[in-house]
């Protein structure tokens, strides 16, 4: 009675099961937080979960901060060399160019922002630690004077762990040399914004970091000269929750606003048409 028995039939699936590759997610540093690469890309690579404010690199920041189509960099054909014959300096940067694709720790460029002219300098924490050599004192300079010429404002993203020890004193005279060019702008009442983010210390927060018309900084930023542990050693006591922080910073007046990256852009022109005295039609104005 073999008709009634039911015979097993192996069935093929209706549906072809879809795979996932493993790259396609990132995890948050701050909360642990897993999510699909792409929403951290639509968010500006700010956690969903606990806004934690990821590292970007540079050309992202020029993406963020001037209007598609209109960004145009300048002195890209800069490179650093080995002054002093430090050992294996040359390796590094060789080395520092091919992971992070840029000529150094810093681009420039000029465009527009809501169409109205700006020139823009952002440091790259991937190419040796955003590390201020003597290249990206001249960049910087530069650009000043690009903007002394043309009367054009200037922003400046810093991302830093200070000067580059590779190239000496060459290096800490980059602090002398881009401060006398940021003087030349106040004189002129070319305005000029600084923007800090994780972490921007050592000479650079020395330097051109802090002297900015406006000076703003992301959430969470660590902003400082010397390391906490280095300060805790020499003062010999505890230092406070949240020492180095923007927000620290900001509760003891170093700093004008903590922005969040999605209001960068907005922020940056509102403050640009204040300093300019000139009416949002005629650009700068809220994008």
């Amino acid at each position: 009675m073999a008709w009634w028995k039911k015979e097993k039939k192996s069935r093929t699936p209706r549906t072809e099961k879809l795979e996932i590759p493993p790259d396609a997610w990132e995890k948050c540093e701050a909360c642990g937080h897993t999510d699909l690469r792409e929403k951290f890309v639509r968010n500006l690579n700010v956690c969903p979960n606990c806004d934690f404010h990821r590292r970007i690199r540079a050309g992202d920041y020029v993406a963020i901060l001037l209007d598609e189509g209109s960004a145009e960099e300048t002195e890209a054909d800069l490179r650093s060399t080995d002054p002093l014959g430090f050992p294996e300096y040359q390796q590094r940067l060789k080395k520092a160019r091919t992971t992070a694709g840029e000529a150094d720790a810093i681009v420039t460029a000029t465009g527009t922002l809501a169409g109205a002219p700006l020139n823009v300098g952002v440091m790259d924490f991937s190419f040796m630690g955003g590390s201020m050599g003597s290249v990206v004192g001249e960049k910087i300079a530069r650009l000043g004077q690009r903007s002394l010429e043309r009367k054009y404002p200037i922003v400046i993203v810093s991302a830093s762990g200070g000067a580059r020890m590779q190239e000496g004193v060459l290096s800490l005279m980059q602090m002398a040399k881009v401060a006398a060019m940021l003087s030349q702008l106040a004189e002129r009442r070319i305005p000029f914004i600084s923007i800090l983010t994780n972490p921007t210390t050592g000479g650079v927060s020395a330097s051109y970091a802090m002297l900015g018309d406006a000076i703003l900084a992301e959430p969470g930023a660590v902003i400082g000269f010397a390391g906490p542990r280095v300060i805790k050693q020499t003062l010999g006591q505890d230092l406070p929750e949240g020492f180095q922080t923007a927000e620290f910073l900001l509760d003891k007046g170093m700093l004008d606003r903590v922005v969040h990256r999605r209001e960068l852009k907005q922020t940056v022109g509102q403050l640009l048409r204040h300093m300019s005295g000139k009416p949002a039609a005629t650009g700068w104005a809220s994008p």
